[in-house]
């Protein structure tokens, strides 16, 4: 069992950056990859971007790259998502997902139907 717990969602202005962590339980956390979500109201959760277990390899839709950066530090068990330059409609509440254990060390998912443990979700909030 993996939990995962988010933070350092907020209520920024447009043009301005906020830095979410996700802390995960368990001592496998490199065993497994490892994605951010978003879901606005009335809208589906999308997918905002994704690591490889091992951080080599990350994946962005055309709507954040470029302004979004994903890491990940297997010492202390975190994944952080950077958001740069955001807009008002990057507004959502953001959650981050875990699939594994995974055997593929470089590979990542981006179909939320793949990952197995979320978080709770924080609120991201872009004014205009």
């Amino acid at each position: 069992q993996v939990q995962l717990v988010e933070s350092g969602g907020g209520l920024v202005q447009a043009g301005g950056s906020l830095r979410l962590s996700c802390v995960a339980s368990g001592r496998t956390f490199s065993s497994y990859a490892m994605g951010w979500f978003r879901q606005a109201p009335g809208k589906e959760r999308e997918f905002v971007a994704a690591i490889s277990r091992n951080g080599g390899n990350t994946y962005y839709p055309d709507s954040v790259k470029g302004r979004f950066t994903i890491s990940r530090d297997n010492a202390k068990n975190t994944v952080y998502l950077q958001m740069n330059s955001l807009k008002p409609e990057d507004t959502a509440v953001y959650y981050c997902a875990a699939k594994g254990p995974y055997s593929r060390t470089n590979a990542y998912t981006t179909f939320k139907t793949e990952y197995n443990y979320w978080g709770q979700g924080t609120q991201v909030t872009v004014s205009s």
